[in-house]
């Protein structure tokens, strides 16, 4: 018998039977995922079954099978971009943890889904998308080798840095014309379908991550263009929470989110087809204070969103015991409706926010690059930078990617969720405080590490943060390792730099 095979007689084969009869029924199984487990490098301490503290891609298989396993998280993103792809994901998956996926169907009870490379921006990894494209047939051939049965453990891509409907459909017709449909090409004495068998499944879901202003704003939009004509029945939807903060700055990052979750409330009502909001966070306030202590926060922050992603430092810079009962509030709680606001008046705080925002964000760029280069790497990937570094508006100013731009701002004393308020009026605050429910809480989350001593506080800036928040309790050990770390800097002791960094990161429980 194949060592990935599994007796017609197991259980499982009447689970998968249920699972069939579903789809017959019902035309599509909407078993949708709650926690999403990602691959962002936002941790301070490695796992513990990493073997460094760079994790690899052996690594991430294990963590895939970790947070599946123990943390209880239903669902796994595989970035396919920025670092070296494992296209055999699925069958190492099953051939090392036998046992738990007899039990538990990968792609039912737990998801796989991919995030691709979008041509239109990472032109160096393009066929990248076309290499991951073609491994789905092949995943679907392993599993149901293993399962007895046919089951599909990959019908899902993210596509990242969405702008159009037109980018969306690509992806989903070049799988359907051209993964899928070779297989009826002739060879002269045979099909492809004869000569190397079927190619299935026989469509993909495609899930837009919107991350930028436009994008943002459009995301309804544009998801209503490419699900029309197709017989789609339910859509997921990513909305970025960290590259739009770095772009724009937190506060313009929470409205840009709110109406994106308005926008696609009035489109599920339009259409009838069931939206599932996707809201990606990191545990720093500045990229969602997405935290095992702080759920209930986010949860009524964000209430129509159906997936929350647990990024690196929710997994790994907690007891195990919080993250598993914090994976399974998130689990547990049924989504809303989401929170009205007035759009207009929004973005106009918002405009005049964010160009104080980006105003002092560029006059903090070169100590930023500078301290970016000693924060640790978790992760083997390439970095590229993010969108902030495309925008013309600002020049030709290239910035780490997000983590590192948020560890690098912690580590001067300088939270990033502080930039730019000092932009704001008594009144837009008065009604930032409607919009964005726990805005208090998170600046004071934020505000315990700042460094009234930093070079690098402005003192306009300064003044108008403790006017607003006048219970800021400093940490006082953390504010230690600024002044130590600014210190430094200028002495360039590089080695007191990086210690200094990481025991930072490991009183605020993440590094950026």
């Amino acid at each position: 018998m194949n060592p990935l095979s599994i007796p017609r007689e197991h259980p499982i084969i009447k689970k998968i039977s249920l699972y069939h009869n579903l789809l017959i029924i019902y035309g599509c199984i909407t078993m949708i995922p709650r926690c999403m487990s990602t691959q962002h490098p936002d941790n301070v301490n490695p796992p513990f079954f990493a073997s460094s503290p760079l994790l690899s891609g052996e690594d991430e298989i294990k963590e895939a099978y970790y947070v599946f396993s123990h943390l209880g998280c239903d669902e796994q993103m595989w970035d396919c971009e920025g670092k070296e792809v494992d296209n055999y994901v699925v069958k190492k998956l099953l051939a090392n943890y036998k046992s738990f996926f007899q039990e538990n169907i990968l792609g039912e009870d737990y998801r796989l889904t991919l995030r691709v490379p979008n041509p239109t921006i990472e032109r160096e990894e393009a066929k990248i998308l076309l290499e991951t494209l073609e491994s789905i047939p092949r995943s679907y051939d392993t599993a149901t080798l293993f399962y007895g049965m046919e089951v599909a453990p990959v019908f899902e891509v993210i596509l990242p840095m969405t702008s159009s409907s037109t980018s969306l459909n690509r992806i989903y017709n070049y799988y359907k014309k051209f993964v899928v449909e070779k297989q009826n090409f002739s060879l002269g004495d045979v099909t492809i379908k004869e000569w190397i068998g079927e190619f299935k499944p026989q469509s993909i879901n495609v899930i837009p991550l919107f991350e930028d202003y436009d994008g943002m704003l459009s995301a309804a939009n544009i998801t209503r263009e490419y699900l029309d004509g197709k017989n789609i029945h339910h859509q997921r939807v990513f909305l970025a929470r960290s590259d739009p903060a770095m772009n724009y700055g937190m506060i313009s990052a929470i409205i840009l989110n709110k109406i994106a979750l308005q926008n696609f409330e009035e489109l599920e009502k339009e259409t009838g087809i069931r939206i599932y909001p996707i809201i990606g966070m990191g545990s720093a306030p500045f990229r969602g204070n997405l935290k095992p202590s702080n759920v209930d926060n986010v949860i009524k922050e964000y209430p129509n969103t159906y997936t929350f992603t647990l990024q690196s430092s929710f997994k790994y810079d907690h007891p195990p015991r919080e993250v598993i009962r914090a994976v399974d509030k998130l689990k547990s709680k049924k989504p809303g409706k989401a929170h009205e606001i007035e759009a207009e008046v929004a973005l106009e705080i918002m405009q005049k926010y964010c160009r104080e925002y980006r105003r002092q964000v560029l006059k903090l760029a070169d100590t930023i690059n500078q301290v970016a280069k000693y924060v640790p790497k978790r992760r083997k990937r390439k970095l590229h930078i993010g969108l902030f570094g495309y925008s013309r508006s600002i020049g030709k100013v290239s910035l780490p990617r997000a983590i590192t731009f948020t560890a690098a701002l912690y580590s001067i004393g300088v939270p990033p969720e502080i930039l730019g308020f000092n932009a704001l009026s008594d009144k837009d605050i008065e009604h930032l405080h409607e919009i964005y429910i726990n805005l208090e809480k998170d600046m004071l989350d934020a505000l315990r590490y700042m460094n009234p001593d930093s070079p690098y506080l402005e003192d306009e800036l300064h003044w108008k943060v403790k006017e607003h928040f006048q219970d800021i309790e400093y940490d006082i050990k953390h504010k230690k390792l600024v002044d130590d770390i600014n210190k430094s800097l200028s002495l360039g002791q590089i080695r007191i730099i990086q210690t200094r960094i990481l025991e930072a990161a490991s009183l605020r429980r993440f590094l950026g």
